[in-house]
């Protein structure tokens, strides 16, 4: 059962610090063209140029440093726009692991500045890849070969925080965390409770973490993915794919949780249309390239102004 939240109860948990500073607001960011072509770094400068001028946003994190060689091509994009990355390892499989820490290794040390942190593994936990502890020598082996001051951590589920699944992260020493919080897949619908649900996820999160780390600020915590698939989505249960109500939840929720102080990733920056459709868990076919908060060709879908 949830405990039941209130923004005062956001506050307690952040700390009187970070509940007057507004959060930080980035996107996730894809590495292909809308026919599944990958980008270069030119079409990152673009990429860079459409987001900055919609939100104002100079972050943007990546899942996996060596896919479409990443790490080469959008580190001097970002160095060239003022723009700051987090890259990404993929540890699911040996390859995908030691491709993409060698891309850090090699191309975190010619952009330190552009490079704002690395997270090892996306929702890894949640799909019960790997335990805390694995991940954890996973995150210190990568730690090992990034340049010095340079964040690493983890992303995944809210609810693997909030249940103790990742205690052997946040006591490993980690610098920062990503929780990833979509109340659209708890079928939460905008203006029936999808706010209240979001903001609930995250206060889980992040109070376990303070909690188990002892600090309110020794990790640096992040809201990793967040978003709502606009007109063309899958519903999931009450939750309607709309354009409209994606709008609803950015302004509401999104820009709310950046007003308590904690620092949001929208999923994601721009449609995808060359994702093939995806089963579900419930078995059914859901669509996953409607999810940008701008079209494929970096046209706006709403306001992402906070």
């Amino acid at each position: 059962m949830r405990a039941p939240l209130t923004l005062a109860t956001l506050a307690v948990t952040l700390g009187p610090a970070l509940a007057l500073n507004k959060g930080t607001l980035g996107f996730a960011l894809g590495t292909k063209h809308a026919d599944g072509s990958c980008k270069f770094s030119s079409d990152y400068e673009q990429d860079f140029d459409a987001i900055k001028q919609s939100s104002g946003s100079t972050i943007v994190r990546g899942y996996a440093a060596s896919d479409c060689n990443c790490a080469q091509q959008i580190l001097p994009a970002a160095q060239k726009k003022g723009f700051k990355v987090i890259l990404g390892v993929w540890p699911d499989t040996d390859a995908s692991y030691e491709a993409d820490k060698s891309a850090i290794q090699q191309y975190a040390e010619q952009y330190p500045n552009q490079v704002y942190a690395v997270t090892v593994g996306s929702e890894t936990l949640y799909r019960g890849n790997f335990t805390g502890q694995q991940l954890l020598e996973k995150i210190n082996d990568v730690k090992s070969v990034v340049p010095t001051g340079v964040k690493v951590g983890t992303a995944d589920s809210w609810n693997k925080y909030a249940d103790g699944t990742a205690d052997a992260v946040i006591k490993g020493g980690v610098d920062i965390l990503l929780a990833n919080a979509f109340s659209y897949w708890q079928g939460s619908q905008v203006g029936q409770g999808a706010t209240y649900t979001y903001f609930d996820d995250m206060q889980q999160a992040i109070g376990h973490i303070q909690t188990v780390s002892g600090s309110l600020d020794a990790i640096e915590i992040w809201n990793g993915e967040t978003g709502w698939p606009t007109n063309g989505g899958t519903n999931y249960g009450a939750a309607t794919a709309s354009t409209q109500l994606a709008s609803q939840f950015y302004s509401q929720a999104v820009c709310g949780l950046l007003d308590w102080g904690v620092n949001v990733f929208y999923f994601e920056a721009f449609d995808e249309p060359w994702k093939p459709t995806s089963i579900g868990d419930n078995g059914q076919a859901q669509d996953e390239t409607h999810w940008g908060a701008m079209n494929a060709d970096r046209s706006k879908k709403f306001s992402l102004q906070c």
